[in-house]
């Protein structure tokens, strides 16, 4: 299929020209914010997006707002060749890829802040990066004004930070949450497993299998603590080097120091080697 089928827009002023077309046909808008380097993942979230609106964007931004001084931004993929080929052969019927000025003009002083739920996790071991991901994802609404917007759940506290901040913005959008999307082997589908050597993608799918047996045990256990901490030196056995594994509330993500009596989340983010992964299983009480 010829990418030209799927038209391409960088600017804001074209991407409004796009979407006020189909508002006055009344037809729903769906909206998947992406960085680009598409894989079975995003397309799942294009599907959940098709299911349940009449036309769907697509955005393609390596946000540098939300990468720290010693992050991959500059090493980050971008096959957007790739990316539009895989977004036309979905079905998609916008891409917007703005370039970082677009976004962020000379002058650009503006910053979104959510406590809460970015508070901790990622939050704590990636400063700043919660005020990027609420900056660019407060934009990419305000500019695509979309019925709906598409996150995934393996970036779980992302999507807790959205679902907030849409919420005391009072924009008009529901914010979705997609379940994740894993290789056969359990691992968490992500741009960067392209980063992980044969030995550590060998390795990867034990961070959900712990995750789930941990998930399991405090579901029926009093006191989590240990089974986390057991569930911490298991990893490290294995090669992961732990920058948290945490019980939290489902939907505020404050941390849960017993046995949860309502949903509730396991949480975690390692690094194997020079690539950091991160993943997140319910806990649901027996």
């Amino acid at each position: 299929m010829s990418e030209a089928l799927l038209p391409v827009v960088r600017s804001v002023a074209e991407l409004r020209q796009h979407v006020a077309r189909w508002r006055d046909s009344g037809e729903r808008i769906g909206l998947v914010p992406t960085m680009g380097a598409l894989h079975q993942g995003h397309l799942a979230l294009v599907a959940a997006a098709q299911a349940r609106c009449q036309r769907v964007v697509v955005s393609i931004f390596v946000n540098p707002k939300q990468f720290g001084p010693q992050e991959d931004l500059t090493s980050y993929p971008r096959p957007e060749a790739d990316d539009l080929a895989k977004l036309t052969q979905a079905g998609v019927d916008l891409a917007f890829i703005p370039p970082v000025d677009a976004m962020y003009p000379p002058g650009f002083a503006t910053t979104v802040t959510v406590g809460g739920p970015s508070e901790g996790l990622c939050g704590a071991h990636r400063p700043g990066h919660f005020d990027g991901v609420a900056t660019v994802v407060a934009k990419l609404l305000i500019q695509t004004a979309p019925d709906a917007a598409f996150f995934g759940e393996k970036d779980y506290q992302q999507l807790m930070v959205v679902q907030l901040m849409a919420r005391d913005l009072n924009l008009p959008v529901e914010i979705v949450g997609v379940p994740t999307v894993r290789e056969p082997d359990g691992l968490a589908l992500s741009s960067r497993n392209v980063y992980l050597s044969a030995e550590e993608r060998r390795l990867a799918p034990n961070l959900n299998r712990v995750l789930h047996e941990a998930a399991g045990e405090i579901a029926r256990a009093s006191l989590p603590a240990p089974i986390l901490q057991r569930a911490i030196s298991a990893l490290s056995e294995l090669g992961f080097a732990v920058e948290y594994l945490e019980l939290r509330d489902a939907t505020t993500l404050a941390p849960l120091l017993d046995t949860p009596s309502r949903p509730a989340r396991l949480l975690a983010a390692i690094q194997l080697g020079r690539t950091r992964l991160i993943d997140n299983v319910p806990v649901t009480r027996m």
